[in-house]
């Protein structure tokens, strides 16, 4: 194989990070105007058991740097057994594993929580290779990862929507109504569509 054909090489990092649970943030993401305390010690036990399963590592493909965060599969699974005995406790749990990925990015890139959004870089086949290798593969459909609850972006912040490998298909970056069910809106987003 020529020099030129060479694929970049890749370095993984963990990366230590403790995404904050901010109730009042939590609630305006979820849509929700009050949490009875039965159903907070629930999210809490949930919260408290996946932010030890919560995977955070730097991605370096050649010299590109991303940070990539997930939750496993496992969380997936108690989120949908929780849906099938209360839909509504598992409408929470959702939200709450989303929540609890976008804390963590925006711990180590504060940028995102003030843009909005953790814009998906162009997943080359080297960023392919270096995901799969850690567990988290594109589908084959779409250039999302197979797992439910994962963000790879770039670090540091390179930008927000006009950086975006998905911006023509996102309500938000293509400048678009953003429909409550195909996106996360971060918080303090909600009511602003995108303006500060």
């Amino acid at each position: 194989m020529s020099q030129d054909n060479a694929m970049p090489e890749v370095k993984t990092e963990v990366l230590k990070t403790e995404p904050y649970f901010d109730l009042i943030g939590f609630m305006e993401m979820s849509q929700e105007s009050r949490i009875d305390g039965a159903v907070a010690e629930e999210l809490e036990r949930f919260w408290n058991r996946w932010k030890d399963l919560l995977g955070v590592c730097q991605v370096t493909c050649g010299k590109i740097p991303y940070l990539v965060v997930w939750l496993p599969e496992e969380v997936e699974r108690t989120i949908d057994e929780t849906w099938d005995k209360r839909p509504s406790l598992g409408f929470l749990a959702n939200a709450l594993a989303q929540y609890m990925c976008m804390q963590a990015v925006s711990d180590l890139i504060p940028q995102v929580e003030l843009s909005g959004c953790a814009p998906a870089p162009r997943p080359t086949e080297t960023l392919r290779r270096a995901l799969a290798g850690i567990g988290l593969a594109y589908r084959e459909d779409m250039p999302v990862l197979e797992r439910r609850f994962a963000v790879v972006t770039h670090y540091p912040f390179r930008g927000g929507c006009e950086v975006c490998w998905l911006q023509n298909d996102c309500p938000k970056g293509s400048g678009g109504v953003a429909d409550p069910s195909s996106t996360v809106v971060l918080p303090g987003w909600e009511h602003t569509n995108g303006e500060r």
